[in-house]
């Protein structure tokens, strides 16, 4: 039987400066551009975020900094400025490349049986900002990766990106069990934020974080065993309505997020159709979903964190218990809704800090544009697991 690959040396990386939810939000709330109605819906979509803290790289909204020329806090008149697309993207182009040659780099660090002459592809993830030569690239140079090194970008796509990037990985293995792939996502959302007294900018600005993670994908018999997940099964849902509930396009003032308040109903409508082929090649688990007792089956779950209700609204569905939903709750709760790379911090935690043991299933989820649903089936191996 062909070796399943496997997600190893899962790392994650946020940036330095922390933004603390309730200095922020009063600060969008004390601009001066925006009225009483929009002053409530700020304080209302930051208490309720179930967000405490998140990271940015704009070292100006510290709210401590004081640059001679600000260009996104001005810290004297409390002002949160409207810098041009150009030029937040240029700051993300440097940003952005440091942390995706830092996340990759300390996932090649922590695998003992791999090496950059080892990796044979590269799947970077980013909907935040463009150049070219792009991310992969600059991982292959900055690394010293073999320039046969087949590279790929998965841009613009939201924050279910990271999910097709595991899935093209696993098939890259399946075409070629020597494959190693090594799988880079990095968001910058903060450089998006604005003020406004538009609802969707106002509940974006209240969740979106700067976050990378990193991760190899083999299924390469390695010699150490180390703590990772087998990539068993992925599936691609969409939904029949949302296309304009959950968007992303471009503006004169940076990238423009559409999340309205119907994405969490939406999702409540859809997931069980949405998940239901996923475990339709396990009659057990097959059965135990449409019993409603798929939980008591899959003991982790790494679900997107896009916002407090939209997680909510998954465990009142799926019927899950706080224990599960724990890891993704404490993820939004520390570091806020990272789009793509978020996923990825949830997975982390459940390998790490959730007392995952060795044949356990994960069942990983992520939502973005379309409405979209990206779902995946894992399962966790370590020391004694069979990989196969």
């Amino acid at each position: 039987m062909r070796p399943t690959a496997v997600l190893r040396s899962l790392q994650t990386i946020v940036p330095d400066t922390v933004l603390v939810q309730d200095e922020v939000r009063d600060v969008f709330a004390a601009q001066p551009d925006i009225g009483r109605l929009a002053q409530r819906i700020v304080g209302a979509s930051f208490n309720g975020s179930g967000i405490d803290t998140r990271h940015t790289v704009i070292d100006e909204l510290s709210l401590s900094a004081h640059p001679a020329e600000p260009r996104f806090f001005d810290a004297a008149t409390g002002r949160l400025l409207a810098p041009g697309t150009k030029e937040r993207n240029e700051l993300y182009v440097r940003e952005a490349t440091r942390l995706f040659v830092e996340a990759a780099r300390r996932s090649l660090d922590a695998d003992p049986d791999v090496e950059a002459s080892d990796i044979t592809h590269v799947v970077t993830v980013s909907c935040t900002g463009f150049h070219a030569p792009g991310p992969e690239y600059e991982i292959v140079r900055a690394l010293g990766l073999s320039d046969r090194v087949q590279r790929y970008h998965l841009g613009f796509m939201g924050c279910y990106a990271s999910m097709p990037a595991l899935r093209a990985a696993s098939q890259f293995c399946a075409a070629d069990p020597d494959a190693v792939v090594l799988v880079v996502s990095v968001e910058l959302c903060t450089l998006h934020l604005r003020s406004s007294e538009d609802p969707d900018t106002i509940v974006a600005s209240s969740l979106f974080a700067d976050g990378a993670a990193a991760g190899i994908v083999t299924a390469r018999e390695l010699p150490t065993p180390m703590k990772g997940l087998r990539l068993d099964r992925f599936h691609t849902a969409i939904a029949p309505e949302g296309e304009k509930d959950m968007a992303w396009t471009i503006g004169d003032t940076g990238f423009e997020m559409i999340l309205s308040t119907a994405v969490p109903q939406i999702i409540g409508e859809t997931i069980i159709g949405a998940l239901r082929p996923l475990y339709a090649g396990d009659q057990g688990l097959a059965d135990a979903f449409e019993q409603g007792s798929v939980g008591e089956r899959v003991e982790h779950w790494a679900i997107h964190p896009g916002g407090r209700s939209i997680l909510d609204r998954v465990q009142e569905r799926l019927h899950l218990s706080d224990a599960q939903l724990h890891p993704a709750r404490e993820v939004l709760r520390v570091n806020g809704n990272m789009s793509s790379a978020t996923v990825l911090f949830v997975l982390r935690r459940i390998l790490e800090e959730e007392g995952a043991r060795a044949g356990e299933r994960v069942a990983a989820m992520a939502f973005g544009p379309g409405l979209t649903a990206e779902s995946a089936l894992m399962t966790v191996q370590g020391p004694g697991s069979d990989a196969t």
